[in-house]
Formats: C-alpha cells, structure tokens, sequence
C-alpha cells in the first residue's frame, strides 16, 4: 500500500458555547493543493458541498457550520451546510471516511461555490475520481 501524504486537515471542535442540539457542530477544513480540492469538491449538489475527511460520526440532514482555508488564501470562508453524504469506515474500495456537507442557498454558500469553482477552473470537466464519485 502506498503511502499517502496528507494534503489538507480538518478538525472537528466543539459546538459552540451554550449551544443547544439544534446549533450546528463547527468544523475546521484545511485544503493546500488544488488537486485535493478537486477531490473534496461536490459540484453535483445543488448549490455545491464539499467532503471532509472525519472520523466523528454524524447523521444524515444535520448541520454544520465549517470554516474551510482554501490553497494559499489567508481568508477563511466561513459557511453552514447540511451532512447530504456520509462514507463509513471500512467502505469497499478503500475510500476516506469522511461526510459531505451540502452548502446552504444563501450568499454565504454561493460565495463558497464561486470561490471553490474559481480555483478549480478548467479542471472541473475532469473525469479523475474523487472522494464521492
């Protein structure tokens, strides 16, 4: 088995302070290389989403707020979604446990597609297999 070299980190942190049940968990997603991008990126989801590599388990429907650093930008994005996706441990074909977050139809999750889309370009048409399909 090759070895794989991390290529971006994600850290799952505490709800926020006096959060109930209904507040979304916040995650911490760290992508440095476009080709991880690629990787990670959902475009087939209406309004875009992106996986993120966990090992936490969560359940289909619930949301989350994520704060994704994209290749060499200084400037977060800060942006809420709802788990669409989730990868189990152990999955057939040795793929990355891991969820995907739809991002929401508001101007926070249409500036995180655009941003993600602008980076991407052209290598959007490519038919390389990602982290979901």
């Amino acid at each position: 088995m090759a070895d794989k070299k991390p290529v971006r980190s994600v850290t799952d942190a505490s709800p926020l302070p006096g959060a109930g049940a209904v507040r979304p968990g916040v995650l911490s997603l760290n992508i440095r290389e476009r080709a991880a991008l690629y990787a990670a990126y959902m475009p087939f989801l209406n309004g875009g989403g992106i996986f993120i590599p966990t090992p936490r388990q969560y359940q289909l429907g619930e949301e989350v707020f994520m704060l994704l650093s994209l290749m060499d930008d200084p400037n977060r994005i800060a942006v809420q979604g709802r788990i669409v996706w989730i990868t189990p441990e152990g999955v057939q074909g040795n793929r990355t446990q891991g969820i995907g977050v739809q991002f929401t139809q508001d101007e926070t999750g249409a500036a995180a597609k655009a941003t993600i889309e602008k980076i991407l370009g052209q290598t959007m048409a490519s038919s390389r297999p990602t982290h979901t399909m």
